[in-house]
């Protein structure tokens, strides 16, 4: 077997980021095909086209598929230490990067090349596990400690870089997206019933669940330590708000406000480092409003890139409001009309890159968004999410401050609701999107009848989402944030939806507000600061205030929308109809054909609409479900 580290440049680039995976074995001794190695990375080029890095021994193996940002000819990876006893592949950027290096060159580390990931090498060695507390950034990397015979698998704080990993017996495989692990032999294909229902009940999956039976994703804030002792997965951090009884810190709301806007100068200081140019997105909306001008303001001789979409349905078109900021600032402003045909031509392709049915198709304006990003060449594109987690920006939290202080229902329903409640949250007063006592009959007759017999055991709500010790006895706001951050942020918005959307194309998205010094500040904002007399997002209109249009600062948070199931089956959209046909459900043996069959009924009633997000698109989920099944082939039950 050969042992040692191979590199492959590509000449031609293809359309198609960063990307790792492999095998460890904890019998510490194993034989294998090396062929599966470049089986794995190939499955991941589109998220590292530039180059293909091979490291195999008889502990396993670690593949490695870069996009090149930052030392473009020396930062090929796997990297080693200088005796070649630690091996590191890291998908993700460092940005406190040149701090960190000059703290090891001052203990005596060398480093080979100018690449940000190389700092953790020597970090490792100085630090074991504890070097994640020294690190900003986003990531998620693989460190084999030869001489300890471990391996090290970690995942940032936020959770902005996926991981994934499946034990099968003595062997740990990981990789950056599940079809690469879906390559390797030993691992086979099954729908995760669980992972489904988490699809139906929130905004998407919850770490650590897949789609996929016995694979799991490291949850954010996590690391995997695998050596002879077994597998141990251990949080580093978590979003931990101040409780109501702890003493508020005394500063004014100006002092908060500066505070905040140096901390996200910083950010997107940190965030605009690569020797590639790096644009940004522009929505409308105040948090793109908000980093593009900052970043005119930050670096105003350099004439960026930014990237749009305009809709023909005026009540989801922000063209307007893109304009207005296009113009206020120094950038190069590309608009792409998204007609909602492209949701159907490009549905099949978003969900093979989602790995994972959707309840909303709006991935697919993601994914036309980085479409656009690549055909300017650009490779890193700065983008908001995070700032409706942190700073109360989305409706839920003006309904709580209306439920606030009204009484309870007392009604029967609503007691065995808040009983829920309790279970899930640790808390029977804390409401999360849903009625989930009353949703979760619906759940159970969408599914074909010999599941609903096993519905309990694999029924979402019974298995363990959060802490429910980081909801208990903090503010309505801060519950929220938590929730929001846990159920909605980590594995939807930054995974499928983003990572995912934005990697379809080889284009790296980088998150100014999930900055971990600016997420540790925001924990310690004042909840009336975050939504102040019913206003979400206070604190950061004051922080905007004298450099943004009014227009933005006075506008609420506007969501992106895309055409569900009514309007396809309303449309006569092939594709769906050929996944909610009767007999491929029944078939494929998921779910109940009757209920499809009803549901299909009632959608495709000329004019009918769903209220969202306030109701469920349940047949999305379902069609969703066929193209995914289809997309990687798995059984039938």
């Amino acid at each position: 077997m050969h042992t040692g580290v191979r590199y492959k440049r590509d000449r031609k680039l293809g359309a198609f980021m960063c990307g790792i995976a492999g095998f460890f074995s904890l019998a510490q001794r194993l034989e294998y095909d090396p062929n599966v190695l470049y089986d794995m990375a190939r499955q991941i080029k589109h998220r590292g086209p530039d180059s293909e890095g091979i490291f195999q021994d008889s502990l396993g193996g670690f593949a490695f598929r870069r996009l090149s940002i930052i030392d473009l000819e020396n930062g090929n990876q796997p990297l080693a230490n200088e005796d070649g006893s630690i091996i590191l592949i890291c998908n993700g950027e460092i940005f406190n990067y040149h701090a960190l290096r000059a703290e090891m060159l001052a203990l005596g580390h060398s480093f080979r090349t100018n690449c940000d990931v190389e700092v953790l090498i020597h970090l490792y060695e100085e630090y074991g596990p504890a070097m994640l507390d020294k690190i900003n950034g986003q990531f998620a990397f693989a460190i084999m400690d030869r001489r300890r015979r471990q391996l090290f698998l970690a995942r940032d704080h936020a959770g902005i870089a996926p991981l994934y990993y499946t034990r099968i017996d003595d062997l740990i495989i990981f990789a950056s997206e599940i079809k690469a692990i879906l390559e390797h032999p030993a691992v086979e294909r099954k729908v995760d019933l669980t992972g489904l229902d988490q699809i139906f009940t929130f905004p998407g999956l919850v770490s650590p669940k897949t789609m996929f039976h016995g694979i799991e994703r490291l949850r954010p804030g996590h690391y995997l330590l695998v050596n002879q002792t077994g597998c141990q997965e251990i949080e580093y951090w978590d979003l931990d708000y101040p409780l109501l009884s702890d003493a508020p810190v005394q500063k004014s709301e100006g002092e908060y406000t500066e505070e905040l806007k140096d901390l996200f100068c910083q950010s997107i200081q940190y965030r605009l480092q690569a020797d590639v140019p790096v644009g940004f997105y522009l929505s409308g909306g105040l948090d793109s409003s908000l980093i593009a001008t900052f970043i005119d303001r930050i670096a105003p001789g350099n004439r960026r890139h930014a990237f749009g979409i305009t809709f023909s349905d005026e009540d989801a078109n922000e063209a307007k409001y893109q304009e207005i900021v296009a113009r206020s600032i120094n950038c190069d402003f590309h608009q792409s009309h998204f007609d909602w045909n492209r949701t159907a031509d490009m549905i099949h392709r978003m969900i093979y890159h989602a790995e994972c049915p959707v309840k909303e198709t709006y991935n697919t304006c993601s994914m036309a968004l980085s479409q656009a990003a690549r055909e300017h060449d650009i490779k890193v594109i700065l983008t908001g999410e995070g700032a409706d987690e942190l700073f109360a920006g989305y409706i839920g939290y003006r309904f709580d401050q209306l439920r606030a202080g009204q009484s309870m229902n007392s009604s029967p329903a609503e007691l065995l609701e808040q009983q829920l409640r309790l279970a899930l949250w640790g808390d029977g007063q804390v409401k999360y999107e849903h009625d989930y006592y009353a949703q979760r009959k619906i759940r159970q007759e969408i599914y074909a009848k010999p599941l609903q017999e096993w519905f309990p055991e694999f029924d979402c709500l019974s298995h363990p989402l959060v802490r429910q010790d980081r909801i208990q006895g903090r503010h309505r706001i801060h519950q929220r944030s938590y929730l929001d951050f846990k159920l909605r942020m980590a594995d939807h918005l930054l995974i499928d939806h983003g990572d995912c959307m934005a990697l379809a194309h080889s284009v790296e998205a980088r998150y100014p507000f999930l900055d971990i010094n600016l997420i540790e500040f925001a924990r310690q904002i004042p909840p009336e600061l975050k939504l102040h007399n019913f206003q979400e997002k206070y604190i950061l209109r004051r922080m905007g205030l004298p450099i943004l249009p009014k227009a933005i600062l006075n506008r609420e948070k506007f969501g992106w929308y895309a055409p569900g199931s009514p309007e396809m089956l309303q449309e006569k959209v092939e594709w769906i109809h050929d996944f909610l046909d009767i007999n491929l459900i029944r078939h494929q043996g998921y779910f109940n054909p009757d209920t499809v069959n009803t549901l299909k009924k009632h959608y495709s009633r000329p004019g009918f609409k769903l209220n969202s997000p306030y109701e469920i698109d349940w047949l999305i989920i379902i069609a969703t479900f066929g193209v995914f099944k289809e997309a990687f082939n798995l059984p039938d039950l």
